[in-house]
């Protein structure tokens, strides 16, 4: 629950300038020294050079094999793009800034702060329509850049962005969120012009190749489909890796200990000399706990360390139950996945550790010094969409739309015949990884799933009468690929 503030604030020491070259018609070159970072905030080895794809296309994502040689790739921004123009909006309490040229449309806005950035609605923001501080939140949250707050009418820097070491995340499906202090140059060392308002220490930089304002992600990545990386299907996906990984449990922890510790007359005393960088160590801990990375043993000493933060604490039942509401509810804030199976899970821990926690910080507590960090899974096999949900959508079964099977000699048609087999509960619970309703990633997964099948592992509520399995077999097996003018094309028969 708590943790020392013996060490420095990371944001506090001087980091020294960094570069990315963005090369003309070709990928990214960013200093070797910059850490990149998978969505869920695992390092990603990169051999120097590092040269990151930006044309949708590599084999090789993130980096570049050149296939924008191929391609024949342009990095000309398109005459269609959202115009740059800066909007001020001004408030009760703050001038709200935004350039929707520079949108990435992320949705970390319009998901968690509805009352001010507001769909499909006119004023897109309404700044008056939250707290100060969740309003500096949401827009140091904003990945490309494009919001800005000041209390008077000009944007203010020391209030708008975060004073972080430079760092990219190549975003699930989407951009590389560069982060920290990063001057983008073109091959020659001209800085690469941004549009008014722009973020000087985050920005979303395109990799799908389709923006409408390279090199900055324009939200193309939606409209064309764009997707990388592709989970494996097969494998159960650990409790760190469904709740976002450490970015998502960063957010959380923030969250708590920014909005509702301080408020609070029983919390506050009890973390009222924590560090400044007491939430990423908190985020670390559950990171590690929940299946993901070393992160708290290789950052901050492991089991030993968090357990030397509790001893003398005396940390009374009432605090603990508070502390455990609180991180529920900024779990909620923060957006982590609501589906009954990880919160059980998710709560389950919670609980458990809040209670270790107490039970080590009281008076003449001995806790053995050499446990290991536990391991949270989850709760009895209860893994995402492994029961039929009560909705009626899900319920439906799957034999409501089968049509009669096709005879021996008639080809097995996917939209006809095999597409009708998986019910949405079944498609919804691999959407992370690919999509049974689509021909093309059933065909490219289907002697996985078919050996699933066969062994009565999936669906996981009841393995398939015979007739079905033996229906899939005959499709799955009987592709054939044939090549027509444009490419490569799967079909049965």
């Amino acid at each position: 629950m708590t943790d020392d503030n013996s060490a420095q604030d990371p944001s506090d020491k001087q980091q020294p300038h960094k570069r990315i070259v963005v090369r003309r018609n070709g990928p990214y070159e960013p200093d070797p020294d910059i850490p990149i970072v998978d969505h869920l905030g695992v390092p990603i080895a990169a051999a120097a050079p590092v040269r990151l794809c930006r044309c949708g296309q590599s084999q090789t994502k993130p980096f570049c094999d050149d296939s924008h040689l191929a391609r024949g790739f342009t990095d000309a921004r398109d005459t269609r793009r959202v115009a740059d123009k800066l909007d001020v909006y001004a408030g009760q309490q703050a001038f709200v800034f935004d350039n929707r040229g520079t949108c990435a449309h992320s949705g970390f806005c319009t998901d968690r702060l509805t009352s001010v950035f507001r769909l499909d609605e006119e004023p897109f923001i309404a700044p008056s329509g939250a707290r100060l501080d969740d309003l500096i939140n949401a827009v140091r949250r904003c990945p490309s850049g494009a919001l800005g707050i000041g209390i008077g009418p000009e944007r203010d820097a020391s209030l708008s962005d975060i004073n972080r070491p430079p760092q990219i995340e190549v975003s699930k499906d989407g951009p590389y969120r560069v982060t920290g202090d990063v001057e983008l140059v073109d091959e020659d060392g001209a800085p690469i012009t941004q549009n008014a308002g722009a973020s000087q220490e985050h920005v979303s930089l395109c990799r799908c190749g389709g923006s409408l304002n390279k090199p900055f992600c324009s939200g193309m990545h939606w409209n064309v489909a764009f997707r990388d990386p592709v989970p494996d299907p097969m494998r159960e996906p650990t409790l760190f890796e469904w709740a976002g990984g450490y970015p998502a449990l960063l957010d959380m922890t923030r969250i708590f200990y920014s909005r509702y510790v301080p408020e609070d007359p029983l919390l506050g005393p009890l973390f009222a000399e924590m560090s400044p960088d007491h939430p990423e160590r908190v985020a670390a801990w559950l990171s590690e706990v929940f299946g993901g990375p070393r992160f708290y043993t290789e950052r901050y000493g492991g089991y030993r360390r968090m357990v030397s933060q509790h001893i003398g604490k005396e940390i009374r039942p009432e605090q603990r139950a508070l502390w455990a509401t609180y991180m529920v509810q900024s779990a909620d804030d923060a957006g982590l996945p609501t589906d009954p199976e990880f919160r059980a899970a998710f709560v389950a821990y919670i609980e458990w550790g809040s209670r270790i926690a107490v039970e080590n910080s009281g008076a003449g507590a001995a806790p053995p010094p050499n446990m290991p960090v536990p391991r949270w899974w989850w709760v009895c096999n209860a893994t995402p969409a492994a029961r039929p949900s009560a909705t009626a959508s899900d319920a439906q079964a799957a034999s409501d739309d089968i049509e009669a099977p096709p005879g021996p000699d008639e080809t097995v048609q996917f939209e006809q015949h095999i597409r009708p087999l998986f019910r949405p509960m079944d498609r919804n619970s691999m959407l992370f990884a690919f999509d049974l309703w689509k021909e093309a990633d059933v065909a490219r997964h289907g002697q996985q799933i078919l050996a699933r099948l066969e062994a009565g592992t999936m669906p996981c509520d009841g393995a398939w009468p015979t007739e079905r399995v033996a229906l899939f077999a005959r499709w799955a097996n009987g592709q054939k690929t044939v090549t027509y003018g444009r490419g490569p094309i799967i079909r049965p028969g």
